[in-house]
């Protein structure tokens, strides 16, 4: 008899929450994972070394190793990767998005659980099963695996500058964008859709633009993003590939980064994209618009002096990022209604020099 259904992998635990960082012992603890390597983040050891350090102690975890770490280099990260000491049961990377990167890549690489604790809500990575590393002097996605645990403490991702959580509020909004990208793909016949995942990210996406909030920086609405923004990773795990959490929108981000001397946040360019293109799919841009004005996205972004020829040279070179895909950029009539709404809408016109 043929077995029924998909096998998926997920988290073994997601702990988001006050406090989660003093309880991260008990969690590996009661995973049987008592060796384990630590890469921080730049200056992260002195901010949150110490509590982490004691909640391993308490419950007799040992740390064989611990190190800051600033590098995507994938040649870095392989000499890493087969450094490790070879005890190791787990790799724990406690940071933003590139030692979060690097640590989720050395773990695949050694086929090791790879445990997350992000300490900004910054973009989804920290749930992804991908990286992205620099190669050849480009930063290139490749495939990791997704986190054996995911550990989030919403007290943490406050002490982080506003941006982070502007920036995850731009990558969390994008999926309703890229659902539709995927959805337009089907129909072109270049892709086909898996429903469950849709599914789930739709779930992600509504449950976060729906929640109430005074501000930001509530628990309720931090818990909601990056609630959202890990349930967007396992979507991608169900469709086997990012469809389901990035489409047009994402394009253009990657394609700002291979030219803008100093790019802005992943998720923040990613926002500005989204925005973008809910008007050129005509398709819940009124959502996208409030969400983005009522956070304070918008205000944040108009601070930055970000340029419209620069994400119109975006939007000519989207297709090229990847060609393989058929969102609605990869057809030249979406792209000039594309640039043209660069002009003509009004919140761009604010939004952009």
């Amino acid at each position: 008899m043929s077995e029924i259904g998909k096998s998926i992998a997920i988290p073994a635990f997601l702990k988001i929450g006050v406090g989660t960082l003093d309880r991260v012992g008990a969690y590996l603890r009661d995973e049987n994972l008592v060796n384990v390597v630590i890469y921080f983040g730049n200056g992260l050891v002195d901010m949150f070394g110490m509590r982490v350090m004691q909640s391993l102690k308490k419950e007799d975890i040992h740390v064989l190793e611990y190190c800051e770490i600033d590098t995507v280099a994938m040649k870095d990260l392989v000499e890493m990767a087969f450094s490790l000491p070879n005890k190791t049961e787990a790799v724990i990377a406690i940071g933003g998005g590139k030692v979060i990167d690097a640590g989720k890549y050395a773990a695949f690489l050694r086929k090791l659980p790879f445990i997350s604790i992000p300490t900004s809500s910054s973009s989804d990575g920290f749930s992804s099963a991908s990286a992205s590393l620099l190669i050849d002097g480009r930063r290139v996605s490749v495939p990791a695996r997704l986190a054996y645990g995911i550990v989030v403490d919403t007290e943490v991702i406050k002490t982080a500058p506003d941006k982070f959580i502007y920036s995850g509020i731009g990558d969390m909004v994008s999926k309703i964008t890229a659902i539709y990208d995927w959805q337009f793909e089907e129909a072109a016949g270049y892709s086909q859709l898996n429903d469950f995942a849709v599914m789930i990210a739709k779930k992600a996406v509504n449950s976060f633009v729906r929640t109430p909030f005074h501000d930001i920086h509530e628990n309720l609405f931090l818990n909601e993003l990056l609630n959202s923004l890990a349930m967007s990773g396992i979507a991608n795990e169900i469709a086997g590939n990012s469809c389901p959490t990035s489409g047009s929108e994402h394009l253009i981000s990657h394609a700002l980064d291979q030219f803008l001397e100093v790019p802005q946040l992943h998720g923040i360019q990613v926002g500005i994209a989204t925005y973008l293109m809910s008007l050129v799919h005509d398709h819940r841009f009124v959502r996208v618009r409030t969400i983005f004005a009522d956070t304070g996205f918008f205000d944040y972004v108009k601070t930055l002096g970000m340029k419209k020829k620069d994400f119109a040279k975006a939007v000519d070179l989207a297709p090229s990022v990847k060609p393989h895909r058929h969102t609605f950029l990869h057809e030249e009539i979406y792209r000039e209604r594309a640039k043209q709404l660069l002009t003509e809408d009004v919140i761009l016109r604010e939004l952009l020099v």
